[in-house]
């Protein structure tokens, strides 16, 4: 939602209730004047609460968008360094596993011949 169109809405609620007020209104007409002038005034503080209230949002998400822009790069900086470093911490590791699995190819194999020898 917009907040062009939610303050609208607002706008329009709020006179639609003002002229509600006015028609069913109790009061006499000084009171009526009165007690509308207060709403007024009320409503015009309540939107320069809302306003400042957007405002503050505007400037925290302002910051939250620097800050992202600082942060992030940094952290994936990080993140491929420590990737980097296990890949090699890993790498003697990796080569002798590769190194026993193509033993244990050739041990299958020459099982597998000497089997076949027997049977024959």
């Amino acid at each position: 939602m917009k907040a062009s169109t939610f303050f609208l809405g607002l706008v329009a609620g709020s006179v639609a209730a003002a002229v509600t007020v006015l028609y069913s209104a109790p009061q006499s007409g000084d009171e009526l004047r009165k007690t509308f002038k207060n709403a007024a005034t009320n409503m015009k503080d309540k939107f320069k609460d809302v306003k400042g209230c957007v405002d503050d949002l505007k400037d925290s998400i302002s910051h939250l968008t620097q800050e992202a822009k600082e942060v992030i790069p940094v952290a994936i900086d990080g993140i491929k360094g420590s990737v980097e470093q296990w890949q090699q911490a890993t790498e003697p590791n990796k080569q002798r596993m590769e190194k026993e699995i193509v033993a244990i190819q050739k041990a299958l194999e020459e099982l597998e011949q000497s089997l076949v020898a027997q049977q024959k």
